[in-house]
Formats: C-alpha cells, sequence, structure tokens
C-alpha cells in the first residue's frame, strides 16, 4: 500500500457513505490485573447511536493516520505459522455467520494476551465491512457510471484503545442549587488516540492483498514487536527512523566520522533526485551499489565496491539489504536538520544544508550561513561586519 492509497480508505470513514458498508463491531475489554478478557459484545454497526458512531469512525480514522514507516507499516505475513493469524483474519473474513466471526476473533485476542502483561485495561475494537472504490469511466462517450463498475473489498479492521479513570469534578445542582462532587467509577475509553490496531487485507490500487496486512502504532517508531511477530505472525521490519540509522553508520564506516556540510548536502540531494527519478515507484530502494554511487557522485573520496559491500556486512550483516530511500534523508523541503550549539539551536532544510559551512575564524570555530540579504533581529537590520583582513594589511604591520 502506499499513502494513496491509505488516504483513499481513510477518507470513507464517515457515517452515510455510500461506498463503506460496516457490518459488525465487535468489543473485547481486558482486565490489566488478570490480563484476561471482562466482557465481550457483537451488534450489528447500524443498531449504534449517531453520537456512538461519530467516535468510532473518528477511531477507525485515526488507526489509518501517519506517515508509512513511521506510525504505519505493510507487513508481510510468514509462511507455515501454526496457528497463523493469516489464516485466522481470512476465514473471519469470509464467515457468514456472527458467532463463526466473533470466534475467529477471539483467537487472535487470545494470542494478544499470551505472555502480555498490558499498563492498563484495553478496550480491543475490531469491525468488518466493505469498501467500494468506483473505476473510472473508459471514455467521456461511456454511457456507464463510474458507480456501476466498482472495486469490491471486504476487510477487518482492528483498533486497540487503552482506558482512563474518570476526572474528579464539581457539579452544580440547578434543581437543587448545591454543589456536588461527581462521583463516576466508570472508565473512560480513550477513542482519539488508539495505541494500535490493523487493517486486512492489505488494498493496493482497488485490488485485495491477503499476504499483507497494514500495521499501525500509536507512537511515530515505537513497534509493539510481540503484536508484530507473535499475534499478527509478520515478518521483521525496520522503521523509518532504524533505516536512516543504518545508513549513516554505512557512511561514517566507508567515508569516516566526519564529513564536511557540502559533501552532506550532496549526498541528500543525489539521494532526493532518486526519489524524484522514481516517482512513479512506491517506494524507491537504495542498495550498495546505489550507495556507491551516491557517495562517489556526492564527492566522497577513496570510494570502491569492496568497501561499501563490507559496510554492509559490519554494520547489517547483509550485503543485500536495501534502504528505502525516502527514509534515509531528512524531509527535503522542511528544516529537518537540526543543529545543537551551546549558543543557538538552528534549523536547515537538506535542499539548504550547502549554505551552511563550519569554519575557523581568528582561532575560533564558527558556524556561517551564506544569505541573500541582511537578517533582522527583533525589528533591527543586522549591519554586516568584517572578519577577514587582506594579506596585505598583515605584512604592513
Amino acid at each position: 500500500m502506499n499513502k494513496k492509497d491509505i488516504a483513499n480508505i481513510r477518507k470513507q470513514f464517515k457515517l452515510d457513505n455510500e461506498f463503506l458498508n460496516i457490518s459488525e463491531i465487535f468489543n473485547v475489554y481486558i482486565m490489566k490485573e488478570s490480563s484476561e478478557i471482562y466482557h465481550h459484545q457483537s451488534m450489528s454497526f447500524d443498531l449504534l447511536e449517531e453520537e456512538q458512531k461519530e467516535l468510532f469512525m473518528n477511531n477507525f480514522k485515526k488507526v489509518l493516520t501517519g506517515q508509512l514507516d513511521e506510525k504505519l507499516f505493510e507487513l508481510k505475513f510468514q509462511r507455515e505459522v501454526e496457528n497463523s493469524s493469516q489464516l485466522i483474519l481470512h476465514q473471519g473474513l469470509l464467515s457468514q455467520e456472527s458467532e463463526d466471526w466473533t470466534n475467529q476473533m477471539l483467537q487472535l485476542v487470545e494470542k494478544m494476551l499470551k505472555e502480555k502483561q498490558y499498563e492498563m485495561d484495553i478496550v480491543i475494537t475490531f469491525i468488518r465491512g466493505e469498501y467500494r472504490k468506483p473505476t473510472k469511466r473508459a471514455s467521456e462517450e461511456s454511457e456507464e457510471s463510474s458507480r456501476d463498475t466498482v472495486y469490491s473489498n471486504p476487510f477487518i479492521l482492528c483498533s486497540i484503545n487503552k482506558t482512563q479513570d474518570p476526572k474528579k469534578e464539581l457539579l452544580f445542582d440547578y434543581v437543587e442549587k448545591e454543589f456536588k462532587y461527581n462521583i463516576v467509577v466508570d472508565p473512560i475509553i480513550n477513542l482519539k488516540a488508539p495505541i494500535s490496531g490493523f487493517l486486512f487485507p492489505s488494498i493496493t490500487d482497488g485490488a485485495a492483498d491477503v499476504n499483507h496486512v497494514l500495521y499501525s502504532t500509536g507512537k511515530a517508531n515505537e513497534l509493539d514487536y510481540h503484536l508484530i511477530e507473535e499475534v499478527l505472525n509478520a515478518e521483521e521490519i525496520m522503521t523509518a527512523q532504524e533505516d536512516k540509522v543504518v545508513f549513516e553508520e554505512i557512511v561514517k564506516n566507508v567515508a569516516g566520522n566526519q564529513i564536511n556540510t557540502a559533501t552532506l548536502s550532496n549526498v541528500y540531494e543525489e539521494i532526493h533526485r532518486v526519489i524524484e527519478e522514481n516517482e512513479e515507484e512506491d517506494t524507491p530502494k537504495l542498495d550498495n551499489k546505489d550507495v556507491e554511487k551516491v557517495l562517489k557522485s556526492s564527492g566522497v573520496k577513496d570510494i570502491d565496491k569492496e568497501k561499501v559491500e563490507s559496510a554492509f556486512k559490519t554494520v547489517i550483516d547483509d550485503e543485500s539489504y536495501e534502504f528505502k530511500a525516502s527514509s534515509v534523508i531528512p524531509k527535503y523541503n522542511k528544516k529537518s536538520i537540526k543543529i545543537k550549539t551551546k549558543v543557538a539551536d538552528i534549523s536547515v532544510s537538506p535542499q539548504d544544508l550547502k549554505y551552511l559551512r563550519q569554519v575557523h575564524v581568528n582561532g575560533k570555530l564558527c558556524l556561517m550561513i551564506d544569505v541573500e540579504e541582511n537578517a533582522e533581529i527583533e525589528g533591527f537590520e543586522m549591519i554586516p561586519e568584517v572578519l577577514f583582513q587582506k594579506a596585505e594589511d598583515f605584512s604592513e604591520e
């Protein structure tokens, strides 16, 4: 799935949408003390009150919100796994009877609770429904409506939400004309911030892919490996953050720990060019040959095939590993590079990094920024200062 596929599905989660039909909702309440099911309930989604539907719709959209490889991850199921979750989900998707569907989901819940202790009571919500995407007309002259032909995809979405204690509040009773302490003991289910979830199957360009599942994490780059590997039985993955760290270590291994801003700017520019040239691909990747080419083109000296392959072997123990190009550079058009000093913190975009240099001035280490016009401080225009003297001035002294 790419971000366009995800956005297309996410925007369908709204009330009275003819292209989305949610047939059933199944809620399971888990106690933190015992890690056991305290209660579960299945019902038709249409039987919920409008306010409840709205709360859940927003919750489901939250599950499908975030950057790929940071909060959302397309996972591939492992093969030949005992009690495979891929099979459980597929059977749940095809179940005709409500009881069969809930039994399949309870099997997943049992896997979630095995050797897992939650810090708070949680509520696991499953829905199953159908997402229909209209196809485009073959031509403007075609009389067939875009709604006559659709991609139809049944799906299961899971949202895991934590509970929190009710707030202690003081109320005023208008009838009795007195202040009262609000005594509420029922826990509040926080539907505004799901801690995890997933969508099955993965849907790419209107086509279902039962070999993949879209996993969602509550916090960027913080993965629940128990859910990924033990519950969903998916293959191991790397976050964008981890990819970036590994890439940086490989560059250090090849080029050394020190690099000037011009060279680093060239590296980012080369990778950004690869992304733009392969815009039609979902995820352009960089293997060891691509990394070698990028470093050579960026001006890093003494680069050869053997050095780069050795670096891959040393850092990640996999000479054939491929990086997602978008993961290894900071966001290109945003001030995503942070430079911290004792005097000031500076933010700069990768494309503007070339205007920043570290230099020695009169024996001091300084950061120099090329600017096209006088800078302003608190409304005052800064006066340019001359820091360098001509060589002949020193000869006259």
